[in-house]
């Protein structure tokens, strides 16, 4: 199983940019990731997509025996370099590496829609225990302020082929009248990322279908965004901005 190529190349040429850019998650969010799979110690839980390792960080105090799975070797480089003492294997959702019935848990951030969908429900169904539970969340784009609303529209003409355009499609695709899992329960978070105006152009620059534009189309996308942050009445002459984001959190088990 090969990686989304706008994943595996724009993710891995700006892998440094994303572990800088990218929003983390909030405390309660974690917070109802950790109880609803029931993290503690002696759980083992699988962080598939790990990326750079935001999530993974995140899951390790509960006390969790946590393992990242990674398949871009770029983001895998970052992660193994913040968190030496992290495992951290390289592996699609599709095609895991672990057990049958070997893991407790397993946690998806910021990915699940990148994914084979039904294929990898199969393949976290085979390495879940009977029980094991399953979390998806998304850090979604909160567009409720007009200045990043803007920025966002300028970022929505390159994204036209994303997989995650219709934000619900991944739902219907591998969760309705699914055999695997029982019915998603869902919650919603909210937070803000604190950013210099420098770095929302480095947190635009951290979108993938961005990163892979010819650098001239990539310099131009970057210069209107520059444009949106020197004139909005809500952004110009501020050292920091905040950028809003909800976050959109998942869970179900295996049945």
């Amino acid at each position: 199983m090969t990686v989304h190529e706008v994943a595996a190349e724009g993710f891995g040429s700006e892998a440094e940019v994303y572990e800088r850019s990218r929003p983390t998650y909030p405390a309660d969010a974690v917070a109802w990731v950790v109880e609803n799979l029931r993290l503690q110690s002696g759980t083992n839980v699988a962080d598939v997509a790990a990326g750079t390792g935001k999530l993974t960080r995140l899951l390790e105090p509960s006390g969790a025996s946590v393992i990242a799975v990674e398949p871009v070797g770029g983001m895998l480089a970052v992660l193994r370099r913040i968190s030496p003492a992290t495992p951290a294997v390289a592996a699609t959702a599709e095609a895991l590496s672990f057990r049958d019935g070997s893991l407790d848990a397993i946690t998806v951030a910021q990915a699940f829609h990148w994914f084979e969908a039904l294929r990898a429900l199969r393949e976290f169904h085979r390495v879940l225990r009977r029980g094991g539970r399953l979390a998806l969340l998304w850090n979604a784009r909160d567009r409720s302020e007009d200045w990043i609303d803007r920025c966002w529209t300028i970022i929505d003409r390159v994204e036209k082929r994303a997989p995650w355009r219709d934000h619900d499609n991944w739902r219907e695709t591998a969760f309705v009248q699914n055999a695997w899992f029982t019915a998603l329960a869902e919650a919603q978070f909210h937070h803000r990322q604190e950013l210099t105006h420098e770095g929302v152009i480095e947190r635009i620059l951290g979108v993938s279908h961005v990163a892979v534009l010819p650098p001239p189309e990539r310099e131009g996308v970057l210069d209107e965004v520059r444009e949106v942050l020197r004139t909005h009445p809500d952004t110009r002459g501020r050292k920091t901005v905040e950028i809003p984001y909800r976050v959109d959190a998942y869970w179900c088990e295996r049945r």
